[in-house]
């Protein structure tokens, strides 16, 4: 064993993360050189509960323990030593949704996800009154769904946050967010780092009838930047985390942050003129801008780096999850033969299928439509597959097909930045379960992407880690300049391997992609005739 890490054990001087991804909370201790040494899981899934994709209360908090007490069995196991101190933690969460709690913090609504595309008229309307694109995940658009319908807690609401906020404030007390969370809730003036004053007045205007306690900058977490202390952890907090006492109250926290943010730490893409993708139940990329878009578009986010750096997001509610379950069917056939294989391998295997495929696939088309999509205007989903009778119909094209339409969405808002706005980028930096059957999913995002795609020894470690290296950096860095932190300090020795794609396969995907364009018509008929 290593003393030194064991002493930083006994010491406290390690940093914390957990993030609350969209099928596992993760939890990753790193030392002092910022390198994992430990990790926590907990397996969970949303559930779709009246037309809701939602996570009960109590699987919030249950899933945080059982996460908390995975790692530290993972120690026990490793240094033999109990954890009862850390220099700092942070929390992350999936972005965007809303949950809504009064002032005892319970929450009032059933927690809506980034999942839910059901405030398509809340977006557009909000996005004409800012003059400034206003996504469907987003939490103003819930709220204003909330107002129009007139749910009744409303003159009992105290806060709105997102599911790292609101699980912040359960360790803190503090109603506070980072920036880049925050700026998925709503619009940011990058200038100040803080919201835009003048849409917090028009969104109060549109509510002024109706006579709340509250107005919405009273509702909204304090904005905070990566570095910045945002509180410590309460004897109630340490409680909630570790149940058996063993944790000491007072352990700072830094500024709770999105998955998005904490994936351009985790793959060191916050320095304009970079970017990362992030690909598993969702799939986004993340380009840090040289300077403001000239219009805004719908089909992009515009966030920031949790340092404050404006970043336009190409989002897609649906990516893995419907070869998953495909995978899943043709698992459930091996075993019907009597034979079983492992998961990991039987993913090896079939994903690696793709790189036989013809350019195209053959002919085929897949949506892989879980749930809605907003680029393409789906309010819910119809997974489908469909051909020709003359389609090349065999496993390394069903395969590529299923990979190639889990991208399509974000292609088409990628699309708009890169030929209307003439955004460029040398390099995207990979991470996610997409890639994790080596050279697949790297060679069919840099495709799709039309784009090298880079992918780092240590993707694998995701936004937990990300969360982790921003406690770290609240607490370890004395200029408090992130990128020279993630540069230094973080980076410096970390190995890479790139793949540019081919030219023969970018024509063989923009060929599936007009295919994807057209064959929207039948995504479209399959949700109208079917149940």
């Amino acid at each position: 064993m290593d003393n030194r890490i064991i002493n930083e054990l006994k010491n406290g001087e390690t940093c914390l993360g957990i993030e609350f991804g969209s099928t596992r909370i993760k939890a990753i201790l790193i030392d002092s050189t910022n390198i994992p040494i430990a990790s926590g899981g907990f397996n969970w899934s949303n559930s779709l509960i009246d037309g809701i994709w939602t996570y009960s209360e109590n699987e919030i908090k249950t899933g945080l323990q059982e996460c908390y007490l995975a790692l530290k069995k993972d120690v026990i196991q490793k240094y033999e030593v109990k954890l009862t101190n850390f220099k700092a933690i942070g929390i992350s969460g999936m972005m965007h949704g809303i949950i809504a709690v009064n002032k005892n913090n319970k929450i009032l609504t059933p927690f809506r996800t980034w999942r839910n595309n059901i405030t398509k008229d809340e977006s557009e309307f909000l996005s004409e009154k800012f003059s400034f694109p206003v996504a469907q995940r987003w939490t103003i658009t819930h709220l204003y769904k909330f107002v129009l319908e007139n749910e009744t807690f409303l003159p009992e609401l105290d806060y709105i946050s997102t599911l790292s906020g609101y699980v912040h404030r359960l360790l803190t007390g503090e109603k506070v967010l980072g920036i880049d969370d925050a700026s998925g809730m709503f619009p940011i003036d990058v200038k100040n780092g803080n919201y835009y004053c003048d849409k917090i007045q028009i969104f109060n205007s549109l509510i002024n009838d109706k006579n709340y306690k509250w107005q919405l900058e009273d509702i909204l977490p304090k904005v905070l930047k990566c570095g910045e202390p945002a509180g410590k952890l309460t004897k109630k907090g340490s409680l909630l985390l570790d149940p058996s006492g063993d944790l000491t109250p007072g352990i700072m926290l830094c500024p709770p942050e999105g998955d998005a943010g904490t994936g351009m730490v985790s793959t060191n893409s916050v320095k304009p003129r970079t970017g990362n993708v992030s690909a598993g139940t969702s799939v986004f990329a993340m380009i840090v801008l040289e300077k403001e878009l000239k219009e805004n578009s719908t089909k992009l986010d515009l966030v920031t780096t949790p340092d404050g750096n404006l970043v336009a997001m190409a989002h897609s509610n649906n990516c893995t999850g419907e070869y998953d379950q495909w995978i899943s069917l043709f698992n459930e056939v091996i075993e019907s033969t009597g034979n079983k294989i492992n998961k990991e391998d039987l993913y090896d295997c079939l994903l690696s299928q793709t790189l036989k495929a013809d350019p195209d696939c053959g002919g085929l088309l897949a949506f892989g439509y879980i749930s809605g999509e907003h680029q393409t205007g789906f309010s819910e989903g119809r997974p489908l597959f469909t051909r020709k009778p003359d389609s090349l119909f065999n496993l390394p094209n069903f395969m590529r097909t299923q990979m190639y339409t889990s991208l399509c969405a974000m292609r088409i808002g990628l699309d708009y930045l890169f030929e209307d706005e003439k955004v460029t980028l040398d390099c995207l930096t990979g991470q996610g379960g997409f890639f994790k059957t080596e050279k697949v999913g790297q060679t069919i995002m840099a495709i799709a992407t039309h784009t090298p795609v880079k992918i780092l020894q240590s993707a694998g470690e995701g936004g937990a880690w990300g969360i982790a290296l921003l406690a770290s950096f609240m607490v370890n860095s004395k200029d408090k300049n992130l990128p020279t932190f993630l540069d230094t300090k973080v980076f410096n020795q970390t190995s890479e391997s790139i793949i540019t794609p081919k030219q023969e396969d970018i024509v063989g995907f923009n060929k599936f992609l007009e295919r994807y364009k057209k064959g929207l018509k039948i995504e479209r008929e399959s949700i109208n005739s079917l149940l």
